[in-house]
């Protein structure tokens, strides 16, 4: 290992109320991040490596990487890194543990507040009332409260699946939803991947739906099975997915090799930018395709990444 890493709720919808306030992605060349290194929080010499090993975000996880015995020393830990408001070169994010669980709210009071967090990671959401909950102890006592930091719900359940959208709606401060293959795997009782087909497919869209960024995919368990990885990314690009979570720094140039555009891809990108340069609305290419602006922003982010390949 080069850098070092380690791998009762309501489920009642709610009214759309995140989506007033936030930027359409589809209008945006500038593409979401790409890999989320996970790594332990309990490990901050493993934490300081992690953010030197090329991850577009570093995941602080407080939850399964961490020992029961252990879960104290990693929230202390953590605090006192994000205390700085650079502390590394890359954005972080903590995953904090179960919110119907007892550590939970002492967890986000302690880091919501902190300069150097750059977003909350929420496990396990069965519904919109828990990212309202979790909104709620970010913001702190009402004479002294702070905004709340960028949250991202994980659904690792059938009833996370289920209200998915309601989900991604359910706040303003909500960033982004992906998720959570190995609780969901086990709680179905699945034995192949066939039986995550639906549900990665209602992620995504409820994501797209909602205003919210492509989710990343769920971890890749086999940090040695590098071309597992790579079949594995290259099938969840094609259901929509954006980029992937990794539990290891070998997994990231995988990761962004599956991700990057071809340069057949990047060629055609380049003639949709050129055509469309010419004036608005629908235009026409000089082989009588018509696009539109979506696709005409989809072609900007292409070449957004084709700089990142360079």
């Amino acid at each position: 290992m080069t850098c070092a890493s380690h791998p009762p709720d309501d489920g009642g919808a709610a009214a759309p109320t995140g989506t007033a306030d936030r930027p359409d992605p589809a209008a945006d060349a500038v593409p979401p991040p790409l890999t989320w290194l996970y790594v332990p929080g309990d490990r901050p010499d493993v934490v300081t490596k992690a953010l030197g090993c090329g991850a577009d975000v570093v995941l602080i996880d407080l939850e399964d990487a961490v020992a029961p015995e252990r879960k104290d020393h990693a929230l202390r830990a953590t605090a006192e890194r994000l205390a700085d408001p650079v502390p590394g070169p890359v954005p972080v994010h903590v995953r904090v543990n179960a919110l119907d669980g007892p550590r939970a709210a002492t967890e986000i009071r302690a880091l919501a507040g902190l300069p150097g967090l750059a977003g909350l990671r929420l496990p396990k959401v069965h519904g919109p009332a828990a990212v309202h909950r979790a909104a709620t102890w970010a913001t702190g006592p009402a004479a002294a409260r702070t905004p709340v930091p960028a949250l991202y719900a994980l659904l690792e359940s059938a009833r996370g699946i289920e209200h998915a959208f309601a989900i991604a709606t359910a706040h303003p401060a909500l960033r982004g939803i992906a998720i959570g293959e190995a609780d969901l795997r086990a709680e179905l009782g699945l034995r192949d991947d066939g039986g995550l087909l639906w549900p990665r497919s209602r992620t995504v869209i409820a994501a797209r739906a909602a205003g919210l960024a492509p989710p990343p995919q769920s971890v890749y368990p086999d940090v040695r099975d590098g071309d597992g990885l790579s079949r594995s990314c290259a099938h969840g690009r094609d259901l929509g997915f954006w980029g992937r979570a990794a539990i290891h720094p070998r997994q990231l140039p995988v990761i962004e090799a599956a991700y990057l555009p071809t340069g057949a891809e990047i060629e055609a990108a380049e003639e949709v930018v050129k055509a469309a340069a010419g004036g608005a609305g629908a235009v026409a290419l000089p082989d009588g395709r018509f696009v539109d602006a979506a696709v005409v922003a989809g072609a900007r982010r292409v070449l957004a990444l084709a700089h990142r390949r360079r």
